[in-house]
């Protein structure tokens, strides 16, 4: 039976602003995305057989079966290539639920690549973007990995340069912050004046991503640590959990810049010059019920090559 073991990466958002709702009920954002190397770790086995059938099963028992998003990727890719067989996938959770890191539309882009690569015909990367789209806002970006811009609600996705490699804190409180929720309280925030500025200064941000586009150094850390980044989440989140504003003052102080909210939470995670400020910035945070990790970026060139050896170089 064909296996594919791999990591699913999370990611972290370098900026998001949120515009307006659209008539779908979606809301238009603007952000960037990018992977780190916190990950779970997922293997994925399928075999041709019938009935099709797909099982879920992970160290989260409530994430087991088929309330999981990574069943419903299995399922559709399946139905799409009209392709017979069963699929298990065994899911080793660890990186925290409900905290805004993607771990979830990872887990079901790690699904279509995984599958994707074990079906014949093998399913072409635009289709596997198509589904990515249907399945959550997030799943395409996790099919690209790396620094990107999302628009529209995160699924039209667009590669932007990678630059150096940071090192980063990523602060897990045990609570969970509701996506819904922290829509639902932003959305009487969106006006046309705010979106005009919001825009402005998410152009201003990503322009000063591209090479060459700041003065001083043309490369490295020093760069991406001069942009003024923000996320419009944290104005309705910290006032449902006071407490995360405190831990975004306290990484702060400790020399993170950026320190940001990841998507609309409850994770938060502070940039810092290289590992070694990281790690002590780590070792003194000392928060009671939060995991703190030490990670860093992961480039798509480097995105890549992970999935290509998970692949067997295919």
């Amino acid at each position: 039976m064909p296996v594919v073991r791999a990591e699913a990466l999370a990611k972290i958002n370098l900026g998001l602003y949120v515009l307006y709702r659209r008539l779908d009920h979606f809301h238009e954002i603007r952000t960037v995305f990018q992977t780190i190397s916190l990950s779970d770790r997922i293997e994925v086995e399928y075999r041709r057989a019938k009935p099709r059938s797909v099982e879920i099963t992970c160290n989260i028992p409530e994430l087991t079966g088929d309330a999981n998003i990574a069943s419903r990727a299995a399922r559709l890719l399946l139905e799409t290539a009209d392709a017979a067989g069963r699929v298990r996938v065994q899911i080793e959770k660890r990186i925290p639920a409900g905290a805004g890191m993607g771990g979830g539309s990872s887990d079901a882009a790690s699904v279509l690549l995984a599958l994707g690569s074990m079906l014949r015909p093998r399913p072409s990367f635009e289709t596997l973007l198509r589904l990515a789209g249907i399945i959550g806002s997030d799943v395409p970006f996790f099919l690209l990995g790396g620094r990107a811009l999302g628009l529209g609600r995160g699924e039209e996705i667009y590669p932007l340069p990678d630059g150096s490699a940071r090192s980063a804190v990523v602060v897990a409180p045990r609570l969970q912050v509701s996506t819904a929720e922290a829509y639902r309280r932003l959305s009487p925030r969106l006006t046309e004046e705010s979106r005009k500025g919001k825009i402005d200064r998410f152009c201003s941000s990503v322009c000063a991503l591209e090479p060459g586009a700041l003065p001083g150094p043309k490369e490295g850390p020093a760069r991406d640590l001069q942009i003024d980044l923000e996320n419009d989440f944290e104005s309705v989140v910290f006032q449902m959990h006071p407490e995360l504003k405190k831990v975004k003052a306290r990484l702060a102080r400790l020399g993170a810049r950026p320190a940001l909210l990841c998507g609309s939470g409850s994770a938060l995670f502070g940039m810092f010059t290289d590992r070694r400020q990281a790690l002590r910035a780590c070792d003194s945070l000392e928060l009671e019920d939060a995991r703190s990790f030490v990670v860093r970026t992961v480039s798509r060139t480097g995105y890549r090559a992970r999935w290509r050896k998970w692949l067997g170089g295919s």
